[in-house]
């Protein structure tokens, strides 16, 4: 791996917390501030389909109240329950071909709203943005 040298200016707390930790690990500040910025940043979009990399780096650009809306969205309330509607019918055997594409289409969707939801909590994660528990997570109707 090709190392690139940054020059970055710390508070001085962060920089005693850095110098603590390296004098108890015995380990090089530098080590562990490459190491604190490579497990702080968002996913990278390089392994994502082509047609998602730009709607997911686009997010990067947006106001923190409009990631917030984007990471707590939901599936509407009937794509939800029609896919539930077609997933009963596929569970019986009878799902016809334009249901199957139907499914195929609202499951494609919900994936990528998910992904979008992933994407977004972890660019809020990144700018320093507490994010809430799997209890404070609100329950899909």
């Amino acid at each position: 791996m090709v190392m690139q040298r940054v020059e970055i200016e710390l508070p001085e707390s962060v920089y005693r917390q850095l110098a603590r930790i390296a004098e108890e690990t015995a380990q090089p500040i530098a080590t562990l501030a490459a190491q604190s910025v490579i497990s702080n940043l968002p996913p990278s979009v390089e392994d994502t389909l082509p047609e998602l990399r730009a709607e997911l780096l686009k997010l990067q650009t947006l106001a923190t109240e409009d990631l917030l809306r984007v990471a707590q969205s939901e599936v509407g309330p009937a794509d939800h329950v029609r896919q539930v509607e077609l997933l009963e019918k596929h569970e019986d055997g009878q799902l016809t071909e334009p249901e199957r594409q139907e499914l195929s289409t609202l499951r494609q969707s919900a994936d990528r709203l998910m992904l979008r939801k992933a994407y977004a909590w972890s660019i809020l994660r990144w700018r320093g943005q507490s994010l809430p528990s799997l209890q404070e997570l609100p329950i899909p109707q």
